[in-house]
């Protein structure tokens, strides 16, 4: 009697099942949990690299500033058109022609190798601009940009550094005594950042133009 009585030992199926459920949910939640600890690290990562790299341009654009080299001729110094900042800065052996760009989100860097004469300054400028025409990818700098606007500081105010207007002004500002234009002694940088580049807004730098 004592033997038929006694149940028999284990889990039954639905028992099992019930655990089998429980634990699949389980897996999921920890699953959905790694998956998303993975993501925001990934996030963290690519953003701090977009901030890394924005330093370095950054920091190019400050060592281009500091060398700018007045020319005294019709090339001017410092010269902004909306796309494209063009600038003449000292090198070894003679003067350099800089460009940055701005294309299709992109921020674009190239530049000339030492030249001796105005017209070869001209010359390379447009070469510059035919280079990054054709998109080479090892004068990109930065992706992720929506617009950009640069602000000149000609006398004691900021201004378009592609306004003009008024005596003594030209397309590329205002002209000095000797007939050759005349750099800005500041120069403020506002980029717009565009959505999923990892940055958001707009950064605003005032960078100091030293002219030689």
């Amino acid at each position: 009697m004592r033997a038929a009585a006694r149940r028999p030992s284990g889990f039954t199926l639905v028992e099992v099942l019930v655990a089998l459920v429980i634990m699949a949910t389980m897996a999921a939640m920890a699953w959905k949990g790694i998956d998303a600890l993975t993501r925001s690290r990934e996030i963290a990562q690519q953003r701090l690299a977009q901030t890394a790299r924005l330093q370095t341009v950054l920091a190019q654009w400050e060592v281009d500033l500091r060398a700018v080299q007045d020319s005294h001729s019709t090339v001017a110094p410092v010269a902004f058109d909306g796309g494209n900042l063009v600038l003449t800065r000292q090198a070894t052996g003679g003067l350099q022609v800089v460009v940055w760009s701005l294309r299709e989100g992109s921020l674009w860097r190239w530049e000339s190798p030492a030249q001796r004469t105005v017209q070869d300054l001209s010359d390379q400028r447009q070469r510059g601009l035919q280079q990054l025409a054709e998109r080479n990818p090892a004068l990109r700098t930065f992706d992720g940009l929506a617009g950009w606007q640069l602000y000149c500081f000609w006398g004691n105010a900021w201004s378009n550094c592609q306004s003009t207007g008024g005596s003594g002004q030209s397309d590329a500002g205002p002209v000095n005594p000797k007939g050759s234009l005349q750099p800005p002694s500041g120069l403020r940088i506002a980029l717009q950042f565009a959505e999923g580049s990892g940055l958001a807004g707009t950064l605003t730098r005032e960078l100091e133009v030293t002219v030689r």
